[in-house]
């Protein structure tokens, strides 16, 4: 992981002194609500629908056990017990008191740790793929590349007060795991014929609502040039994005109204005026990242693991568990671990303090001490041997961390919605549970394969619901909350926005629709092979709406 400096360490300390005076200055009525809503939003601090709502930073997914377990302790110091992964990797609190936000800043700050940037139009947590540095998959580890931009992007000075909320993903993999289509500017990591290393930029990407595909406005840019590039687009952004409509002041709005091609020049414009100022990224400013990141003294070890394979033989449930939640490593004998935040006994993405603190001490026994996050609101271990997973499956059955359904049905993106959001115009979280309660049986999800099924509680989009293959927006028509479903999205390499089947349903009829739907998926495949999302795409919408609607 990357180390904090002193230069580090003093920004953040310095950074929770100065909000220590502003909330106390809020608290005493010298700033009003409207005063102190650019503070605390800089340092992650929203107004919920029952209380504050307090966002903290997790850099591309990166967590240490101590990490872990400072986290833990906050859940159980200053909230009710818990605490919410978000699809921006970060993990949120619920319930904090405003007098104790700087006291959980401090407690952030011992353990590199922050709360910076998560809300406010700025520059976001950078998020990426949760394979990084592990992936079989890939062409170059991308954290590097995510540290150095948030390096660049904290506390830019130019870059503080943009239009609108600004995301970025970096992936390194030949798979699509950190959603890249999808963000104001995607960087997929390439090699070119030469094999040198690039990026393609992707840009205009978001959902809400105006969904959008990013555009890909650049196939190869070198990778001493990533901040100057992208301190280009921001600078465009910046200089004419719309600022008199909150509706329209996103980046692909922009992009879509100037026209690809016209905003492709207007960046490369921008961009030879900076290339001059001589601030490309040198070699050993990306050398002394990378040092940051460099592989651990794996073992060296076999593929084939006689009592590993005994046991999947052996023990049923281990063996789903097995073919669902585990992934290839890059190195053999080791194992990269899904740990699922769905179970049927709490809500999708919520994490309690003793589970935390219980990670913390498996990824210390297990997992060389980290953890990652994912975009999809669960956890991961990335370094496990083969081995040690049967004993480790054990241990996280007991912590209810093992349902076998990673990338499947029940695997469901959940916002907050109307029980904690002051946006929200429909609950999601009691809909994603009734989904889990009736589709919960691994022999059916097993049989559906690679299916996506993601929900939100407003048209802001939270949950995702737009790129995944059945997706469901909670929305209020005349005081009664009814979704929505769309079909056809995707979040990966062939991303998509997906399509409205027909009217909304009530929250008693969705369920059932839902089962609808996956019906005519296992009718119309052609084997079980063909994917929910292969066979949308071969046969349309028509057979689906037919079924749903008659």
């Amino acid at each position: 992981m990357y180390q904090y400096s002193q230069q580090d360490h003093q920004l953040l300390l310095e950074r929770v002194s100065q909000f220590r005076d502003q909330v106390q200055r809020r608290l005493k009525g010298e700033l009003s609500e409207d005063e102190f809503k650019q503070h605390r939003l800089r340092n992650g601090l929203y107004l919920q629908l029952h209380a504050y709502m307090l966002r903290v930073a997790v850099p591309y997914g990166l967590i240490s056990s101590d990490q872990m377990r400072t986290l833990a302790h906050i859940a159980r110091k200053y909230d009710k017990g818990y605490g919410h992964f978000s699809t921006r990797q970060n993990i949120q609190y619920n319930w904090p008191k405003l007098e104790d936000v700087p006291a959980i800043l401090d407690d952030l700050a011992a353990v590199e740790m922050h709360a910076i940037q998560t809300s406010g139009n700025c520059i976001r947590n950078t998020t990426s793929d949760p394979l990084a540095g592990v992936a079989r998959d890939e062409i170059e580890d991308p954290r590097p590349y995510c540290e150095l931009i948030r390096q660049w992007s904290t506390f830019h000075p130019e870059l503080n007060f943009l239009p609108r909320k600004f995301k970025i993903a970096v992936s390194g993999s030949t798979q699509d795991r950190a959603a890249v289509a999808v963000h104001d500017v995607g960087l997929r990591l390439v090699k070119n014929d030469a094999d040198e290393l690039g990026l393609e930029v992707y840009v205009g990407g978001g959902l809400g609502r105006t969904p959008m595909i990013g555009k890909l406005i650049r196939p190869f840019l070198p990778v001493h040039d990533m901040l100057t590039y992208l301190e280009a687009i921001l600078r465009v952004y910046n200089m004419e994005g719309r600022r008199d409509n909150l509706y329209k002041a996103r980046i692909k709005i922009l992009v879509h109204e100037t026209g690809e091609d016209a905003f492709r020049e207007k960046v490369e414009a921008e961009w030879e005026r900076i290339k001059k100022s001589g601030l490309a990224l040198r070699n050993q400013d990306i050398e002394g990242i990378k040092a940051h990141f460099k592989d651990p003294d794996y073992e060296e070890l076999s593929d084939f693991d006689e009592a590993f394979d005994k046991e999947v033989i052996t023990d049923p449930e281990f063996a789903k568990w097995a073919e669902k939640n585990l992934e290839l490593h890059k190195k053999s004998g080791y194992r990269v671990v899904y740990l699922s935040l769905k179970s049927r006994n709490q809500p999708p993405g919520d994490v309690t303090a003793d589970q935390m603190d219980a990670i913390a001490d498996l990824a210390d026994r297990y997992s060389l001490g980290q953890i990652r996050s994912t975009h999809r609101q669960n956890l991961v271990l990335t370094d496990v041997k083969l081995s040690e997973l049967h004993d480790l499956w054990q241990e996280l059955k007991a912590l209810d961390l093992a349902t076998p359904n990673y990338n499947h049905l029940t695997d469901i993106i959940t916002c907050p919605g109307m029980d904690y959001c002051a946006l929200a115009t429909a609950r999601s979280i009691p809909i994603s549970q009734a989904l889990t309660e009736r589709f919960d049986a691994y022999d059916f999800i097993n049989d559906l394969g690679d299916v996506s099924l993601n929900i939100s509680g407003c048209i802001n989009a939270c949950g995702h619901h737009h790129v995944a293959n059945i997706g469901i927006l909670g929305v209020n028509k005349k005081g009664v909350e009814v979704y929505q479903i769309t079909l056809g999205g995707s979040a990966r390499e062939d991303a998509s926005i997906g399509k409205i089947i027909g009217p909304a349903f009530t929250a008693d009829e969705i369920v059932d629709a839902v089962g609808t739907l996956l019906d005519v998926y296992l009718e119309q495949r052609e084997d079980a092979s063909e994917t929910f999302l292969e066979t949308y795409r071969r046969i349309g919408q028509d057979p689906f709406k037919e079924k749903l609607y008659g």
